[in-house]
């Protein structure tokens, strides 16, 4: 689609219009967003806009898409498919070797667990290897209950970085301001920082992160947003 507007402005309810016409979600709802800092962000995506509309450089405007079509209809089952990534969650498949390896995922990984144990009263089972370890019904259950309790635009935001990480527990603690987005980055690539030390970086490699990297700040940008005062 190529564009077709001059002006991009916010309007009442916060919904953001082109040239005085609301924006509407693939679903046909307006796209009205939840504080003035999310609407602004959402707004200056459509303003960067160039000759042709590309998505992949609007990804506040997706996010705020999902949330609106996807999510706020039912937002207890998207936030049960979330609430999956807790049952083989990341942080509790361990390296055998080699040591300094082992000892790298512990200096990244232990604490968080650690945080996630006392905050929501739960045992995590820890695994060496990559066979699955079932965790305990009522870690599964807490974990579940603590992603549910979200609203459907942090879902939104939190979404991504649940994916990208395959961690709910680094999810959770970013939601919680208990760790910072390059924290929770630098746990989830531990193994990744690994490899390429040890064998160098392939190109591909490095731009399928980059592309990884570039989606999950875009959730970090959106649950900042969502959670900024109006």
């Amino acid at each position: 689609m190529k564009r077709f507007w001059n002006a991009v402005s916010v309007g009442p309810d916060r919904v953001v219009a082109l040239d005085g016409r609301p924006v509407r979600t693939p679903g046909r709802a307006p796209l009205a967003l939840p504080t003035d800092a999310l609407a602004t962000a959402v707004a200056d995506e459509w303003r960067a806009v160039g000759e042709v509309v590309d998505p992949r450089a609007m990804p506040l405007t997706g996010l705020a898409n999902a949330a609106i079509d996807r999510i706020a209809p039912d937002p207890a089952t998207f936030a049960a498919g979330l609430a999956r990534y807790g049952e083989s969650d990341l942080l509790c498949y361990r390296a055998a070797g080699p040591e300094p390896l082992v000892e790298r995922q512990a200096a990244a990984w232990d604490a968080p667990l650690t945080w996630a144990s006392g905050r929501y009263d739960a045992h995590f089972a820890v695994a060496t290897g990559v066979m699955h370890v079932a965790q305990p019904a009522l870690t599964i259950q807490r974990l579940s209950d603590a992603i549910a309790a979200r609203d459907a635009w942090t879902l939104a935001a939190l979404s991504p970085v649940v994916t990208i990480t395959g961690s709910l527990v680094l999810a959770l603690a970013l939601a919680e301001r208990a760790m910072t987005a390059d924290a929770v980055w630098a746990a989830s690539t531990v193994d990744e920082d690994w490899q390429a030390e040890l064998w160098g970086e392939d190109a591909l490699a490095t731009q399928a992160r980059a592309a990884r990297r570039a989606e999950f700040d875009a959730g970090v940008r959106f649950l900042e947003a969502v959670r900024t005062p109006s």
